[in-house]
């Protein structure tokens, strides 16, 4: 693949135009956490039929299911149908404008729901999975703690004990995405079985919670440094009793082990992010041309200083490097391949560092005026950081990679 076709393009442009009416004259009330992205993201959605579309690809795949035609997960999309090249065409051009809006809607629909329609019987994915998949409610996705960020599995403190014929679960989880506003959340937990078995090397049990439940509470957002669009925050789990229907067990040996769930999810997160990279690149790159042209110094537009035009070229550059690896994904789906946790970490690694060192190069391009909140590179140099710590940190994509190239 060396480009957007024509349909592709003609889907970009209604994005574009959306994005322009609906979501930039709000963007300064998303920046500043004021304004949730929810109900912007469930406009588009009804705009473009995507919730429709969506719904009835999940209820053809059910009704495969319950003919036995087609397993879990089984699906055109991430847990729920739709075309890939549509799917990162939203995240990148979302993204240009609130990052928070992608990451919102990729959590809920991709992790937590593509997590139930993965994992999940006909039954749990019915209940929680399509209205999921559809926006209708908000997922979250929560495996991080405080003393477990890049050592997930290892570091996990959160668990789960067995009481009759549920589980009772206790612990807390943090920097959750959606977690303020989540009606469904997708949480993974050690099997406490009283054993002597090392705790790191447990069992890892993933189960949904709704809002509300007797013991489980959210927090207020966090206060960040950027990727304000997008609510962050802490869940709690105080002797929160689970019914046997809530445990996500999947299929095939050892499919109950939530590690394998999770992994899996870990690749999709990190090909999204070179898509959130891109759509960073590309409006930085935007926004620093037309600022080159127009912006004078010494009596001439300083697009004319080879500096300037250096900076241009390194982001054009860049540019060109993470739309390969985004089209590479679309090729490899569409192929019936995944990129294996080694080549998204590549991906991820690459793809974020890029993003950010195109965004503080727009700020510094636009010197003063780039340090102001009323100029948006301020905020995409922002928001473009999270994207080296979203996702895993960059340190651990390194491992992954070097592991993968080594086995």
């Amino acid at each position: 693949m060396i480009g957007w076709n024509d349909t592709e393009l003609a889907i970009r442009d209604a994005i574009r135009d959306f994005v322009d009416a609906e979501i930039r004259p709000h963007a300064d009330a998303l920046d500043s956490g004021e304004l949730p992205p929810y109900e912007l993201i469930r406009k588009l959605f009804s705009t473009f039929g995507i919730d429709a579309m969506m719904g009835d690809s999940f209820d053809k795949r059910i009704a495969k299911q319950k003919s036995g035609g087609a397993p879990a997960g089984d699906s055109d999309g991430e847990g729920g149908g739709g075309d890939d090249a549509m799917q990162l065409i939203l995240s990148i051009e979302l993204t240009k404008v609130a990052m928070g809006l992608t990451a919102a809607m990729g959590v809920s629909m991709g992790l937590a729901g593509g997590t139930i329609a993965s994992r999940g019987n006909i039954e749990q994915q019915e209940r929680w999975a399509r209205d999921l998949m559809t926006f209708k409610k908000v997922g979250a996705w929560a495996i991080t703690e405080p003393n477990s960020g890049s050592d997930a599995f290892g570091g996990m403190t959160t668990t789960v004990r067995k009481q009759g014929d549920g589980y009772v679960l206790n612990g807390e989880k943090t920097f959750i995405t959606n977690g303020p506003y989540a009606d469904t959340a997708v949480v993974y937990a050690k099997l406490d079985d009283g054993s002597s078995e090392d705790k790191r090397r447990r069992p890892v049990l993933t189960f949904v919670l709704d809002s509300g439940m007797d013991g489980f509470t959210q927090s207020k957002p966090f206060k960040k440094m950027g990727i304000h669009s997008s609510p962050t925050g802490q869940l709690f789990f105080s002797d929160v009793y689970l019914e046997p229907d809530r445990l996500l067990v999947g299929s095939g040996e050892g499919a109950a082990d939530g590690r394998e769930s999770a992994r899996s999810n870990f690749t999709t997160e990190r090909v999204g992010i070179a898509a959130m990279s891109l759509g960073v690149i590309e409006e930085c790159l935007s926004l620093c041309i037309d600022y080159a042209k127009n912006r004078e110094l010494w009596g001439q537009k300083i697009g004319d200083f080879q500096l300037i035009q250096l900076k241009l070229a390194n982001m054009e550059v860049a540019r060109q490097n993470v739309q390969n690896m985004v089209f590479r994904t679309i090729e490899l789906r569409r192929a019936g391949k995944t990129p294996t946790l080694a080549e998204a970490s590549a991906m991820k690694y690459y793809s974020s560092q890029a993003a950010t060192e195109v965004a503080m190069e727009a700020v510094q391009l636009f010197g003063g005026n780039g340090y102001m909140s009323e100029y948006r590179v301020e905020q995409l140099a922002r928001d473009a950081k999270s994207l080296m710590i979203y996702a895993g940190s960059n340190e651990v994509q390194i491992t992954h990679v070097a592991r993968g190239l080594l086995s």
